[in-house]
């Protein structure tokens, strides 16, 4: 009988402890399953976890395209001479076609691959504005490289007001068409110095403001001269020509900043004003470039009549005229303190092109009239 009460309480017992081993495992379980959530979500709050994932996330978005000599040399036809479409700092550039159907523009030099050269191309690729020419990729292959960008068809400004290759201009901005354009590269250059860190351009002039199909300007070449090494800017045939646009810090000190991109941005206004190169002589002094004949003459009233481009006509008002040159000046000042930023550039030329457009609206019949599309730039003949 004892024996048998035994064997019943050691069973009982033995069950007992099944159970509770069963219910300590349950509990272990939910336990950790409710740890490693509440983990999680400590983890999605974090602020230095939630920043190494945000730093994740834009370095994919900053990935740049990665082409394939192959496929280059297939959109450019073996990169020919009929693709050949100018020479620039960086090298050769080439139009092409892309197999899926995106027409391109390929600079070409020959350099070793390196890293450093990959870095700042991904970096630059990320940069997107309406006004700014866009880098879609780049390929190192055969010690070569290679800078993809999107293809801009109707060529330069420089190339409208001065011609390309031997050719006259032949064709001419009315002077709201040329504000609109002032506005759309004012307003790409902005969006750079708006960065962060702020990026400079170094090299703007007329020739890196682009025109697309719908007129839009769009500056090129942003960023370019960190992808350039101290050789290739100083052996460049175009230094001398575009020395014109290097504020005065810049050719003394080589300091560039914002506002060395500002001045920069005045000569390219006083070259749309005049239709002239600002490199050649000024119209009272062959001694003196028309930049500097500028601005020795900044307190002259009646400075815009001397040198206004007789292509333009009667397509704009004296006063919008007065205000644009006003503006040119400022930006032209030869203490970089003085010059206006460009935010304060891009508010004063829409204020100008809104008032002009008004003013010439309100004039009637005999006024100059808005041209769009392919329309925008007239035969002088």
């Amino acid at each position: 009988m004892s024996t048998t009460l035994a064997a019943a309480i050691g069973g009982a017992a033995g069950a007992l402890a099944f159970v509770a081993l069963l219910i300590l495992l349950l509990w272990f379980c939910l336990f950790r399953r409710q740890n490693v959530s509440r983990t999680s979500e400590t983890a999605s709050s974090d602020p230095s976890i939630q920043a190494e994932r945000n730093v994740a996330i834009e370095l994919s978005l900053r990935e740049a395209r990665r082409f394939e000599m192959e496929e280059l040399a297939q959109a450019t036809k073996g990169f020919t001479s009929k693709s050949l479409i100018g020479i620039g700092k960086f090298g050769e550039v080439y139009k092409g076609l892309h197999q899926d159907g995106m027409l391109v523009a390929i600079k070409k030099r020959t350099r070793s691959p390196t890293q450093e050269f990959a870095n700042e191309v991904r970096y630059l690729s990320s940069i997107h504005h309406r006004n700014l020419v866009t880098l879609l990729g780049y390929c190192q292959e055969n010690n070569m490289q290679f800078l993809v960008y999107e293809y801009v068809p109707n060529g330069s400004v420089s190339s409208h007001l001065y011609g390309d290759g031997g050719k006259g201009p032949g064709r001419k901005l009315e002077f709201r068409n040329r504000l609109t354009v002032s506005l759309g590269a004012a307003k790409g250059l902005a969006h750079l110095h708006s960065l962060s860190p702020r990026l400079i351009h170094k090299d703007f002039k007329t020739a890196n403001v682009l025109v697309d199909e719908n007129f839009i300007a769009k500056v090129a070449d942003a960023g370019l001269p960190n992808l350039l090494g101290r050789e290739d800017v100083g052996s460049s045939s175009q230094m001398v020509a575009d020395k014109i646009f290097l504020a005065p810090e810049v050719q003394e000190f080589r300091r560039f900043s914002e506002k060395s991109d500002v001045y920069a941005f005045g000569v390219f206004l006083l070259e749309l004003v005049t239709g002239r190169e600002a490199s050649e002589p000024s119209p009272s002094n062959s001694s003196r470039t028309l930049v500097e004949w500028m601005q020795n003459n900044m307190d002259n009233e009646d400075l815009s009549t001397a040198v206004i481009d007789e292509r333009l006509g009667n397509s704009y008002t004296a006063e919008g005229m007065e205000e644009l040159m006003r503006l040119t000046m400022r930006c032209l000042q030869v203490s970089s303190e003085r010059r206006p930023g460009m935010s304060y550039v891009v508010a004063e030329l829409e204020r100008i092109l809104d008032k002009e457009v008004s003013l010439t609206t309100l004039m009637g019949e005999g006024t100059p009239t808005v041209t769009l599309g392919s329309q925008l730039f007239k035969s002088t003949k």
